[in-house]
């Protein structure tokens, strides 16, 4: 199937099978990775699908799920002269409560560096021996055993003057969370490919068996996306709910067991608090205690921050399902990719970018 992904002539077949077994009946489905976001803005499969299928983007973008509280992490850690806070380009331009990002903490004196990998941010603390490089880790846990290979790096190599602010996420409690709210109007789940290549499919088994919902891993071409409807839609159809997996090429059942240890041996399961979601119980990932000394939290002494949302921004109704982003007053207004207020609008994986860059 992988040769003809790009076929037309597929892609509309499987819009006739889709249109088929859903009889007219509605299908609100959630897809939870920034990467599928992009890919069905691309592909026009918005336009395509039938009517009573509505696509909501949920959170899956690593920047926007990153809470208030942990931006204002990075802006009082870029405040300390002894620090170079090194992160990826997309958070430069995140703004905190104040409407400020760390472009212009950047700019004010700030030592802040682009970097393309933890590892970058490592080769950095080598560089400069009278700092600390701080790395933000943010994303799921696609991200993560990267940083966690970091850590182990800089524990072999006896680099002391590096740290990691953990901020990232796991995406089954945000699933359960979703489900859980006696308002969630979601039918079924695009389960992420990225992930799912670490976690397998197990941890979502819970979406079928407890909240009767089916969910299905997809990959990342127009063909996987409208596969994975149909499968969805089949099980609507004949009455069940299941996890399938439609990404066979690169998701296998047990996802990827060495990726898992080395988060096992460097992280431990922590609640975290998620822009829109707020606090999710045993959703996180912090340093275990035997890697303090990477831990940039316990290394300068953080206390947590209350930090108050971002004035008029509905990023967190965007990310929840609850509305689209055209819905939030200041899409297209007040907030652009160009100047961005909230998030959403800043990641090219945020909902809000692709609204604003597709026109709808």
């Amino acid at each position: 199937m992988a040769e003809t992904l790009h076929d037309p002539e597929l892609c509309h077949k499987l819009l006739a099978r889709l249109a088929a077994l859903l009889h007219g009946r509605p299908l609100r489905f959630m897809e939870v990775c920034g990467t599928h976001t992009v890919a069905i803005f691309r592909g026009g499969l918005r336009s395509l699908l039938p009517e009573s299928v509505i696509h909501l983007s949920g959170p899956g973008c690593p920047v926007c799920v990153t809470h208030d509280s942990e931006v204002a992490e990075f802006f009082e850690l870029a405040r300390r002269p002894d620090v170079i806070l090194a992160t990826f380009g997309d958070l430069m331009r995140v703004p905190g409560p104040d409407g400020r990002c760390l472009k212009h903490a950047q700019a004010e004196g700030a030592r802040v560096e682009v970097v393309y990998s933890p590892m970058d941010a490592l080769t950095l603390a080598v560089q400069n021996p009278g700092s600390t490089v701080v790395f933000p880790g943010v994303g799921f846990e696609t991200t993560a055993p990267a940083v966690a290979a970091t850590v182990l790096m800089a524990q072999a190599r006896g680099i002391h003057n590096f740290a990691v602010l953990s901020c990232h996420k796991l995406v089954p409690p945000a699933l359960e969370a979703l489900l859980a709210d006696p308002d969630c109007a979601i039918d079924a789940f695009l389960l992420p490919g990225h992930v799912s290549t670490v976690l397998g499919l197990a941890p979502y088994a819970f979406v079928a068996s407890r909240y009767h919902r089916p969910a299905v891993v997809a990959g990342f071409e127009p063909a996987d996306i409208l596969d994975a409807l149909c499968r969805i839609a089949a099980q609507i159809d004949s009455g069940r709910a299941a996890v399938e997996n439609a990404y066979p090429r690169a998701v296998h059942e047990n996802g990827n067991p060495k990726a898992r240890e080395i988060l096992e041996t460097v992280f431990t399961v922590t609640d975290a608090r998620w822009r829109g979601l707020g606090l999710i119980a045993q959703s996180g990932l912090e340093l275990c205690s035997r890697f303090d000394e990477f831990n940039a939290r316990k290394r300068f002494d953080l206390k947590p921050i209350e930090a108050r949302p971002i004035p008029g921004c509905r990023c967190g109704d965007v990310l929840k399902g609850r509305i689209s982003p055209t819905e939030c007053p200041l899409f297209g207004r007040a907030c652009t990719p160009a100047k961005p207020v909230g998030p959403c609008m800043v990641s090219t994986e945020g909902s809000c970018s692709a609204y604003y860059k597709y026109g709808l």
